[in-house]
């Protein structure tokens, strides 16, 4: 029982001494995100990804109230609000109680807050950071919700949700952005809000973004330099949305760009916390998506004799492989004039055999990079595998920057993560009780 004790006491102590050293936090939130996710795009890429060289490392348990294997919703109302509740619901718990958020309890502390994704802004894990509904479908509440919160910079997509509330956005003192170039030539006005809606529904992934949509480092940057304009303390959400979509899809090379583009705009938060020694940067999952599993060993010939041999059959192509398959790829596409070169050349590189359907994949996919490596990788024995295309019960990693960084280098709940950033920052975590 001392022993308890003690490391309670302990454990207390370390967070009221780095209470006042944290000014600002930013949490990066990778949708479907998991462990092998990070580790592919590592190794095909054969580059340091920005988010492995934060300080220290840890898991998050992701389960919600009524099932173990957790929604969107649900996961961003525990990573919110250090509340489970059950799938599908935000910022309430199973009796429709209001509980409180982060970005409500930090406006209310004399934080600046902000959210910034690439899918709706009122798609589920934004919706969690300031939403209260008792279904995720409910799009057009949330836009009033957050058209009515203390948010003060919204950067995303979902401009349909918002063309009935003009009016309120302008009442709510919301500047209204809509391209890339407004955002970029925007200069924050003191006691003014922003909001950027770049696309009617979600952004375009990665390799099909429009001129007049930015880019998820582009929009971690202008919020970055928004919320932190007059030294406030500031909170900022930065969300990989569609990591979690081409998860569901099994698309490996898609997966791969998004996230790159996240770990790019985590390289812009840790750029400002080395500049900002008081910034703690925070980078997680709200859960796995695809169960994507990894073979990084035992390479064999396939490797060793590069692409010039088949990788039909019973051979296994490694991830080694896979990124020469990318070089490859790029090859191919430039040297092909009309798809019956583009066929032509794919069989000859690779020494296989496309099937109609394959042919017509690739002709009319808008990503023809993407639409090459999942047929090629689909015809090989490969060690990097999707069992399922939707979410899973795994363990996420949680990667942490700065004072108070050693506090999420353990297995943690994803209510814990919260709770900790409240205690850093000296608020109470009994903040997070639900209020009348």
């Amino acid at each position: 029982m001392k022993k308890i004790v003690l490391i309670f006491l302990l454990i207390a102590l370390s967070l009221i001494i780095y209470a006042g050293e944290i000014q600002n936090v930013i949490l990066f939130i990778g949708d479907g995100m998991g462990q092998n996710h990070v580790v592919a795009t590592r190794f095909i890429e054969g580059k340091e990804l920005n988010m492995l060289k934060t300080d220290l490392f840890g898991y998050v348990q992701t389960f919600s109230l009524n099932n173990e294997v957790t929604d969107s919703a649900a996961a961003a109302t525990a990573l919110a609000t250090g509340y489970k509740t059950n799938n599908g619901m935000i910022g309430m718990l199973p009796n429709c109680e209001v509980i409180p958020n982060l970005t409500e309890i930090l406006s209310n502390n004399g934080y600046k807050t902000g959210i910034v994704v690439t899918c709706r802004v009122t798609h589920a894990t934004p919706a969690g950071f300031y939403g209260h509904v008792e279904s995720r479908d409910e799009e057009s509440k949330l836009a009033k919700q957050l058209v009515d919160s203390n948010l003060m910079v919204v950067f995303g997509g979902g401009a349909n949700y918002f063309e009935e509330l003009q009016e309120d956005l302008k009442f709510n003192r919301f500047d209204y952005l809509k391209t890339k170039q407004e955002m970029i030539s925007y200069v924050g006005k003191k006691g003014k809000k922003v909001i950027g809606l770049f696309s009617e529904d979600h952004l375009h992934p990665v390799t099909q973004r429009t001129s007049d949509e930015p880019t998820l480092p582009e929009m971690t940057k202008k919020a970055i330099e928004i919320l932190s304009k007059d030294g406030s303390p500031f909170f900022l959400m930065v969300e990989g949305s569609q990591i979690d979509m081409r998860s569901h899809e099994n698309d490996l090379d898609g997966l791969i760009k998004e996230v790159l583009e996240f770990d790019e705009a985590i390289g812009v938060a840790l750029e400002f916390a080395e500049k900002n020694p008081d910034t703690l940067v925070l980078v997680t999952a709200d859960h796995e998506t695809g169960g994507l599993i990894l073979n990084v060993s035992g390479l064999n010939l396939a490797t060793k004799k590069g692409l010039s041999m088949p990788i039909g059959g019973s051979q296994t192509v490694d991830l080694e492989t896979m990124k020469n398959f990318q070089k490859e790829i790029t090859q191919v596409i430039s040297h092909s004039s009309n798809i019956n070169e583009l066929k032509n050349s794919i069989e000859k590189c690779f020494e296989i055999t496309l099937t109609p359907t394959e042919i017509n994949s690739i002709e009319d996919s808008q990503d023809r990079h993407s639409a090459i490596f999942k047929v090629i990788v689909g015809k090989a024995n490969c060690t990097a595998k999707w069992s399922t295309t939707e979410h899973t019960d795994a363990l996420v990693p949680i990667y942490a920057y700065g004072p108070g960084a050693e506090h999420f280098s353990e297995v943690l709940d994803n209510t814990d993560v919260p709770k900790t950033i409240l205690q850093l920052v000296e608020i109470s975590s009994t903040s997070l009780i639900k209020t009348p």
